[in-house]
């Protein structure tokens, strides 16, 4: 009898065990059902185009003068940021220059903004023997670099803006020479009317 009763209990006790951690589990998935949806409802909704940033600023270059950005306005300008003390910044430059050698006669302009205190960026120039502007600034030289709207800026940092001044492309990380082919071609393909400027901001943005 005794037994019996035991057995009877321990079953009781499972049953409500059970039947409390179903409850408890219950909530879960309704939440977790919810979540869901919201999520889908989130997915579902279009990406909100954004505004074409159009890009204006004013830098000193390495002799102390200020140089407006306008300044080169006519030309596809690549805003190549730097540092002294960046690895890969510096290897960058011996592509930069044979680039703008290249072409020079085709509506592009390379501009280097060093985001570098002045006298270690005149001493590096001195030995580099730039063939483009090279612009230097601090907190100013990052905030046109942020003007870009990429959320997190590192060095080496490249932006592509077109001769009407319209940032049409950004590169972070450091530029090699198919990427700067490829910046060339697209931009070559714009000025023939080929394509429009949300192409060449596609291609180049996915470098």
């Amino acid at each position: 009898m005794q037994r019996s009763f035991l057995l009877l209990a321990s079953a009781f006790v499972a049953l409500m065990a059970g039947a409390l951690f179903y409850a408890a589990k219950l909530p879960t998935a309704q939440e977790t059902t919810a979540l869901r949806d919201q999520e889908a409802v989130v997915a579902a909704e279009p990406a909100a185009a954004s505004d074409p940033v159009n890009v204006s600023f004013a830098l000193s270059d390495i002799e102390g003068r200020q140089r407006d950005f306008d300044e080169w306005a006519g030309s596809h300008r690549l805003l190549n940021f730097w540092a002294t003390w960046c690895a890969p910044c510096r290897r960058e430059i011996p592509l930069l220059k044979a680039f703008q050698d290249q072409h020079a006669g085709n509506g592009l302009q390379v501009i280097g903004i060093a985001v570098d205190f002045m006298e270690p960026v005149i001493a590096y120039a001195e030995e580099t023997d730039f063939n483009y502007p090279i612009l230097v600034g601090e907190t100013d030289a990052m905030a046109v670099a942020e003007s870009s709207g990429v959320d997190f800026i590192g060095l080496p940092f490249t932006m592509v803006v077109a001769s009407d001044g319209e940032l049409v492309g950004t590169h972070m990380g450091e530029i090699h020479e198919e990427h700067l082919i490829e910046i060339a071609a697209v931009l070559a393909q714009l000025d023939r009317g080929e394509i429009d400027k949300d192409a060449v901001r596609e291609t180049i943005n996915s470098l």
